[in-house]
């Protein structure tokens, strides 16, 4: 029993390097891919570094939400694989120690990795995510440059929408510019002009969009009447300060809410079926993605047994290739859920089912010592669809 002990914890130890590595690796690849943004601010809106920092810090739940999934794999896929790599799951089986006596800290292991996910879904992710909004706001009121981004509805701003492809932030000048205004009680003007350009105010908080050579649509909602007019010139004002939308509190999204706002909008069964089905799926996805911590860590552990002959390098290869499969699964999921084509519980949960079923057939072959094979049924499924493609062809 003192022996087991010791394995247990020598392979948890063993664990707890490569995952800090992995999981500081993969998340400063997923900032990277917020570098040009980042610098985009910096360098046209004179964003301050406290400001930069702030906006990082909060992009860093949503990257941490997969993550920790993926280091958790990674981790127990190297491990495994080292060992047995240095014959020393063959010593273990020699001194009479099955491969279930070795899950221990492998589940210990993985359990840790769902609670630590799932802090950070049900409370960093919906906190990021509205703290970037509020910043991104609060950067927008310096310059109206910031809040109008380029190929964009912006709707920050009250009862006003602007979409402009092209913003030239040395000249001001705009291009393919779209502006839906609702500020006329029961009228929608819609102006579309080629070109416009920027103009200051000498209040620093108020702006002047010129449009030029454009045409403004514009439907009066009581009596439904349309009217066109045609100008060379038409210049709208812009408020900075209404930015907030005129109210005490920001308007959220669903995946900006937390967990008890989420539950009691759910609760409330809106009667748009889209928007019930995308908040069930915003909270199954809360827990199903920190399960995939113990389903892709079942599925690492044979893999690793498995995958012995591999370098390293191409284990860490295979550890990312099975998450992309398993983020493809959610991603079907979720679009499926969504739509409403099936339950949103089974587009969040399903990929779990299939990660961990796999790696729990995998676990009981290599215990068997029994070579990985797919089941018959796999194997008639995959020669039908085949056969199928075929006749299309």
């Amino acid at each position: 029993m003192k022996s087991f002990n010791m394995i247990n914890r020598y392979i948890f130890k063993e664990l707890l390097s490569p995952f800090v590595i992995s999981l500081f690796f993969l998340t400063f690849v997923f900032l990277m891919t917020r570098i040009p943004e980042i610098t985009n601010i910096v360098v046209n809106y004179n964003a301050d570094i406290s400001a930069i920092a702030l906006m990082i810090i909060y992009t860093l739940p949503r990257f941490l939400e997969f993550t920790i999934p993926m280091s958790i794999m990674i981790s127990i896929l190297l491990t495994i694989m080292r060992m047995s790599q240095e014959n020393e799951i063959v010593a273990l089986k020699g001194a009479g120690v099955s491969l279930y006596k070795l899950l221990p800290p492998v589940l210990i292991f993985c359990l840790l990795g769902v609670f630590l996910t799932v802090g950070i879904t049900v409370f960093g992710v919906a906190w990021g995510k509205l703290s970037i909004k509020k910043k991104s706001i609060e950067i927008a009121r310096t310059s109206i440059d910031a809040a109008l981004q380029e190929r964009q509805f912006n709707s920050e701003l009250e009862d006003i929408m602007i979409y402009v492809s092209h913003v030239d932030i040395k000249t001001k000048e705009l291009k393919d510019v779209f502006i839906e205004n609702r500020r006329t009680k029961g009228v929608i003007s819609i102006s579309i002009a080629p070109s416009g350009r920027l103009i200051r105010l000498n209040d620093e908080q108020v702006y002047t969009i010129r449009l030029y050579n454009g045409v403004i649509n514009q439907v009066d909602i009581e009596d439904g009447s349309v009217s066109n007019i045609q100008f060379e010139n038409y210049d709208i004002n812009i408020d900075l300060n209404l930015m907030d939308k005129g109210k005490g509190e920001i308007a959220k999204e669903l995946d900006e809410r937390s967990l008890t706002e989420l539950v009691k909008y759910i609760r409330s069964k809106p009667k748009h079926k889209g928007n019930l089905n995308s908040a069930l799926m915003e909270f199954h996805e809360k827990f199903s993605i920190p399960l995939a911590c113990l389903s892709l860590g079942l599925l690492a552990f044979p893999l690793g047994i498995q995958s012995a002959s591999l370098r390293r390098s191409s284990g860490f290869g295979l550890g990312i290739s099975f998450f992309l499969l398993y983020y493809f699964l959610l991603a079907i999921g979720w679009s499926a859920g969504e739509t409403g084509d099936y339950p949103p519980v089974l587009g969040m949960w399903l990929p779990d089912v299939i990660m961990g079923g796999i790696g729990i057939f995998f676990l009981v072959r290599n215990a068997r010592e029994e070579p990985v094979t797919f089941p018959a049924f796999v194997k008639t499924a995959v020669k039908a669809v085949k056969n199928r493609i075929k006749r299309k062809i």
